[in-house]
Formats: structure tokens, C-alpha cells, sequence
């Protein structure tokens, strides 16, 4: 799989990317902050496919609670992939890249933030504030949440989510908070798909050649190695240089600015 990091910052450029157009009624943001707090939310809910595993950078966000939520996804996921499977699909030992790698995990997990969000209000939206928020700071800043450990991180978390709500509590509330869930677990999945291994996306409803989790992978020419060369030294720095540009250009107001200075400099076509 993608690492951590890379599945972090690809969340965000594409969170960025679509509060640009997104439409109102579907959540979309109206503001700045809006649209960083939607780009927060889609980085951090793109690590929460790999919450099927305990080694995952998602599980060591919050110390021993999120691992030990790991382990119990990964005997769920274990068990449903067991019920579902097809006559040709190989036996498993683990639950990794099984169900919370689907289609179907990213529109329930949406659809359960938005049914909390309507059903609960305000606690709802700081809850997910808060394992979003952390999650990110955990994939974005690896090296300060590993010196630091989990407890810092979900000090700042809680800090983060409190605040936010504090600062922009009209914005937050209309982010389109499952949307922004949903689309992070689906960045998370096009990053794992790109790797040698894929991911089975459409499992267990679209079978193919008696398989119901047959996974959707790159030609072994393009596919990457995760945490290989392609990854660390192209793949992760092009990523936080385009979601840096997209901060920028998101900014009320920057278009017309760049714009207009590029027209007075005499670059712009």
C-alpha cells in the first residue's frame, strides 16, 4: 500500500480540488475556511481504509484505542470477506485491503457521517473533526507526531476540532462532512491501486471469472513499489507541491491577485 504521508497529502490536494466544484447543495464549500476544513477532512479520511490493520500509520494515531480498533476491523473484514468470497477467491489470514477497500465501505462511511451529522448536530461535527483532524496531522506531519507520540497528537487534535468549530461554526457545519469522508477513502483506494498490489474496489457485487474480490491493478510496467524511489522522491514531493499551490489558489481572493499580477507583469497569455 501507499504510504501514510502520501495517502495524507493526496487526500488533501483532492479535497482542494473538489470544494472547487462542488456543488452547494452536495456540501460545497462557500469560503476559505471552508474549503481548507473540507480539504482537513478528505486528508485525514484517507487513511481510514488501512484502519484494517494495526501496523497502519491510521492505527497508531491515537495509541492504544485506534490499534485496538485496527484488530477488531481486521477480524470484521476477516469475516465478511470469508462470507462473501468466491469459489475462486484465495483463503485469507488477515482482513487488509478487503472490505474497507471497496466502493462500498466509502458510501457507508459517508453516509454514516452525514446520518450523525443531521441526528447529533454540533457533537457529531466536532467528533469527526477530531479523528479527522488527528489522522491528518498524523499522515501530514509524520516526523512530529512519531517524535512526539500519540498522545500529543490527540491533544491536538481535540484542540483542532474544538477550535475549528469555535472559529467557524456556520462554515464547518456545511462543509458536507460525509462527502468529504467518502471522497478521502476513494483517493486512498486509487493510491493503493496504483501499487503492485490493488485493491478490490467493486467487491463482493461485480464477480469476475468466479471471483468476487478480484482487485484493480496497474500493468506490472506502471504499477509502483509503495515506500519505493518512485513514491519517495517523485510521487510524495509532487503531490505537497501541487496541494501547496491549490492552498494558495483557494484563498478568497487569490485568482484575481495572481492573475491580475501576472497581466501587470506582462506574463499572462
Amino acid at each position: 500500500m501507499v504510504m501514510g504521508p502520501t495517502h495524507a497529502i493526496s487526500g488533501a490536494l483532492v479535497g482542494l480540488l473538489v470544494a472547487d466544484v462542488l456543488p452547494r447543495d452536495w456540501g460545497g464549500p462557500t469560503s476559505t475556511a471552508e474549503t481548507f476544513a473540507f480539504a482537513a477532512v478528505c486528508s485525514g479520511a484517507a487513511l481510514l481504509p488501512d484502519l484494517d490493520t494495526a501496523q497502519s500509520t491510521v492505527a497508531r494515531s491515537f495509541g492504544p484505542l485506534s490499534q485496538g480498533f485496527a484488530r477488531g476491523v481486521d477480524k470484521v473484514s476477516l469475516g465478511y470477506y470469508s462470507i462473501t468470497k468466491g469459489r475462486r477467491d484465495r483463503k485469507r489470514r488477515g482482513g487488509h485491503r478487503t472490505l474497507t477497500h471497496t466502493a462500498l465501505f466509502a458510501a457507508l462511511l459517508g453516509a454514516g457521517v452525514s446520518a450523525l451529522v443531521v441526528r447529533f448536530g454540533r457533537e457529531a461535527i466536532i467528533a469527526v473533526l477530531f479523528v479527522t483532524l488527528g489522522l491528518a496531522l498524523r499522515g501530514l506531519f509524520g516526523k512530529w507526531a512519531k517524535s512526539n507520540g500519540w498522545f500529543a497528537v490527540t491533544a491536538a487534535a481535540a484542540v483542532l476540532s474544538y477550535l475549528t468549530w469555535t472559529w467557524f461554526p456556520g462554515d464547518v457545519g456545511s462543509t458536507g462532512l460525509g462527502v468529504a469522508v467518502t471522497l478521502g477513502c476513494v483517493t486512498h483506494c486509487v493510491g493503493d491501486a496504483i501499487t503492485k498490489e490493488g485493491i478490490p474496489f467493486l467487491a463482493p457485487f461485480v464477480p469476475w471469472r468466479g471471483e468476487r474480490w478480484w482487485e484493480f491493478k496497474l500493468p506490472k510496467l506502471l504499477a509502483i513499489r509503495a515506500g519505493g524511489a518512485f513514491e519517495v522522491g517523485i510521487l510524495g514531493p509532487g503531490l505537497t507541491l501541487a496541494t501547496a499551490g491549490f492552498a494558495v489558489w483557494s484563498i478568497d481572493g487569490a485568482p484575481e491577485y495572481i492573475i491580475g499580477a501576472l497581466e501587470a507583469s506582462g506574463l499572462a497569455f
